[in-house]
C-alpha cells in the first residue's frame, strides 16, 4: 500500500513539473539575457564524487564574470566543500570570496526506493524555495545529481511568481552514453538548455545541445 501510495505521490509530482514548465513558458520574456549589464550569478548544484568533479572543471573554465557563485551541496555531502574551497582558492586574488556554500537535504540516496524518495524530494523541496528566494541567481547550473531537481523546481517558482527569471542549465554527465540519467530524463523537459556530451543522445534526445565534450 506504501509502495502505491509513493507511485500515486511520484506521478502527481511530474504532473506538477510539466504543468510549472507550461505555465513558466508562457510568463517568461523571450528576449531575458542574464549578465547584459554586467556580472552573472550563478547557483551551482554540486553532487557527491564524479558529479562534483565534472561541475568543478566547467566552473574552473568560466570567466570572473560569473560572480557570486553560490554552491550548494546535499547535507550528507562530506567532501564537496573540500573540493570547492580548493577551485575558489586557485582563483585571482580579486575574485576570492565571491562565492557561498550552502546545504539542502539530499532529494534521494543511491539505491533509495522510488516511493521514498518522492517524500525525501518534498522535503528537499521546502529548503530549496526559500533558498532560491533568497539568492536569485541569474543561472541555475548542475549536471544530474539529484539535489538539483527540487532547486530546478523552486528556480521555475520564482518565475511563475514573477520575483525573478533564472535560466537553467543542465550538462550531462561524460558517463551518461546512451541513456539520461533519472534527473536528466526530468530536467530534458524543465531546462532552459540542455547540453549532452554524446552524439548518441542528441539523436534520441532533439532538444538537446552537443558541443562535444564540455567537462
Amino acid at each position: 500500500m506504501a509502495a502505491l501510495f509513493g507511485v500515486f505521490c511520484g506521478f502527481i509530482l511530474i504532473i506538477v513539473l510539466f504543468t510549472l514548465r507550461l505555465f513558466f513558458v508562457v510568463r517568461k520574456g523571450s528576449g531575458y539575457r542574464p549578465g547584459k549589464k554586467g556580472s552573472v550569478s550563478v547557483l551551482v548544484v554540486a553532487g557527491s564524487g564524479g558529479h562534483t568533479t565534472e561541475i568543478l572543471r566547467l566552473m574552473g573554465s568560466l570567466s570572473e564574470s560569473y560572480c557570486p557563485r553560490h554552491y550548494v551541496i546535499a547535507d550528507t555531502d562530506k567532501m564537496s566543500e573540500d573540493k570547492i574551497r580548493t577551485l575558489e582558492a586557485s582563483k585571482k586574488q580579486q575574485d576570492q570570496g565571491n562565492f557561498t556554500i550552502h546545504r539542502v537535504p539530499r532529494s534521494r540516496e543511491v539505491r533509495q526506493s522510488w516511493s521514498s524518495s518522492v517524500f525525501t524530494t518534498m522535503n528537499a523541496l521546502l529548503y530549496s524555495v526559500p533558498l532560491l528566494f533568497n539568492l536569485q541567481p541569474d543561472v541555475l547550473l548542475c549536471n544530474g545529481p539529484g539535489t538539483c531537481v527540487p532547486l530546478c523546481l523552486a528556480g521555475l517558482l520564482l518565475g511563475i511568481l514573477g520575483a525573478k527569471k533564472i535560466l537553467i542549465v543542465y550538462v550531462e554527465s561524460i558517463c551518461r552514453v546512451e541513456r539520461l540519467s533519472l534527473s536528466g530524463k526530468i530536467l530534458y523537459h524543465l531546462s532552459d538548455y540542455f547540453f549532452v556530451q554524446w552524439p548518441s543522445l542528441k539523436d534520441k534526445y532533439p532538444k538537446s545541445i552537443y558541443l562535444g565534450r564540455v567537462v
